[in-house]
């Protein structure tokens, strides 16, 4: 009897393995057949197609009036390094004034994304990349992600003239030094002085960049966002 139970065992074991390896098989053949003609060329081709757009589309979103100043994604707060300033303001009656300033610095980061998309299609067009399929197969931000990953610093590098032109215009620094005045007049206050040009230039990528990450994932998941062959081709799996 224990032979026979033993025997029953082993016949289920290798049925079952073979069932599983059929299953595995089958799945590695489906694999392999989607897009076979799709090379990975085409594919970083079709990523970069896909960033491109997302910038320009991200751009215009956020160039508009408001694009930053009444979008909770992406607006800019109060320099976080300067919150307890911030306190002590609104409870000598400067709400009105902090507000402002605030909206003062959207309104550099709006100005800013004007200029933004040859900047960022730049950045897009120079990065390098090894292995399309694993960012095509990755998360629904991957592309985003990557291109932040492998271009930020010079991105940064090349936004921030943009964005000192833009804070001059919108004129932040006029809704700063009163407050900052103010402020620095306390008795034993730490005196505060932010870099607010890197703080807007950092904001204002970071916050295309999320705007660019809702655009991917548009194209990954609506036909109707594939507007190009390319991407029809590397998306439309």
């Amino acid at each position: 009897m224990k032979k026979f139970f033993l025997f029953c065992l082993l016949v289920g074991t290798i049925s079952l393995n073979s069932q599983t390896f059929k299953a595995l098989k089958d799945k590695a053949k489906t694999i392999a057949t989607t897009n076979p003609s799709l090379t990975n060329d085409e594919v970083v081709k079709g990523l970069k197609e896909a960033l491109t757009i997302g910038t320009n589309n991200s751009s215009s979103l956020a160039s508009k009036i408001n694009g930053f100043n009444k979008n909770p994604q992406i607006y800019i707060p109060w320099p976080p390094e300067a919150r307890e300033m911030k306190a002590k303001l609104i409870q000598l009656g400067f709400s009105k004034q902090i507000q402002e300033f605030e909206t003062s610095l959207n309104r550099a980061a709006e100005e800013a994304a004007v200029k933004a998309a040859p900047i960022f299609v730049d950045a897009v067009t120079k990065m390098t990349v090894e292995d399309g399929f694993a960012i095509l197969n990755g998360a629904d931000t991957s592309a985003t992600n990557y291109l932040r990953k492998s271009t930020y610093n010079s991105l940064s590098a090349q936004f921030m003239p943009v964005v000192k032109a833009a804070i001059q215009k919108v004129q932040v620094t006029s809704y700063w030094q009163p407050l900052v005045a103010a402020y620095n007049k306390i008795p034993l206050v730490k005196k505060q002085n932010p870099n607010l040009d890197q703080y807007v230039n950092n904001k204002a990528i970071n916050g295309l960049m999320t705007l660019l990450a809702n655009e991917e994932i548009k194209i990954r998941k609506d036909p109707a966002a594939r507007v190009s062959d390319i991407l029809k081709k590397v998306f439309g799996k």
